[in-house]
């Protein structure tokens, strides 16, 4: 994997989240990705710019296929899939539908800025970082808070600086499928620092709050518990980790969008 080669990579989106009570109450839409933004649904602006990368060839879509069907029914690269049981079995699912490559690209539906230029420039930082299982965007907050002041994220601090995580995933597709119900568990903690802490070591607790917590430690811990080759990814694309997880997110997407088409 040496310079950055032509290789094909196939897609995953996961399309199957609810909304949270109070983005529901704002836009009266049940599920994430089917929220209207201008002529579009959310999902859509992900979806394309997978479309418009280079890397990218076939594109799983995994949530409410009914719902999707209109939009993707035609289309010779998307393909719809029921989503599973828990966002893990959801990737399982999107992967076998549309078949394994060396690496595949999962994403969530909840980041509409997203652009192929950031995507390209994420895997390509990944290739020229050297071979790993799965690949994980971080995002420094003085590069998230230069492009979009007004947001607020989820921060770690470590000793290089401090960091928010990103929303779309290189992996190496054979390793899910041994590793669901870790994953799981790191999901549902993913924006919680401390209690991913408490996962991998009370050490962690203490290097963390006094921040002394390394990202070499931090990739060589998370290696360690999911018996894999991890890497961090420092990701100059903030777009990359902007979610929508409640209204003022959304507001603040739609400012930017609706102004850009």
């Amino acid at each position: 994997m040496k310079g950055v080669p032509a290789m094909i990579i196939n897609a995953v989106v996961l399309a199957g989240g609810s909304t949270s009570k109070k983005l529901r109450k704002h836009t009266g839409v049940e599920s994430e990705a089917l929220i209207p933004i201008g002529e579009h649904l959310m999902v859509e602006y992900v979806v394309k710019a997978l479309e418009k990368t280079k890397f990218i060839d076939r594109i799983a879509l995994v949530g409410p296929v009914k719902d999707l069907e209109k939009k993707y029914a035609q289309s010779s690269r998307v393909e719809l899939v029921e989503a599973g049981s828990t966002a893990v079995k959801s990737v399982l699912n999107g992967v076998r539908a549309v078949g394994f490559t060396e690496y595949v690209v999962i994403a969530s539906s909840d980041i509409p800025l997203i652009s192929p230029d950031a995507l390209t420039d994420f895997i390509e930082t990944c290739i020229k970082k050297g071979e790993a299982d799965l690949y994980y965007p971080i995002i420094e907050k003085r590069v998230s808070e230069s492009k979009f002041p007004g947001a607020h994220r989820t921060y770690v601090r470590l000793v290089e600086g401090t960091f928010t995580g990103g929303n779309v995933f290189l992996v190496r597709p054979e390793i899910i499928e041994p590793r669901v119900e870790i994953a799981e568990k790191l999901i549902a903690l993913r924006k919680s620092p401390l209690a991913l802490c408490r996962l991998i070591g009370f050490s962690f607790i203490i290097k963390y709050l006094m921040g002394k917590l390394t990202l070499r430690e931090a990739e060589e811990k998370f290696s360690q518990l999911l018996e894999i080759k991890g890497m961090a990814v420092q990701c100059n694309y903030p777009e990359i980790g902007m979610d929508i997880d409640k209204p003022s997110d959304l507001e603040l997407v739609e400012q930017v969008l609706l102004t850009t088409l």
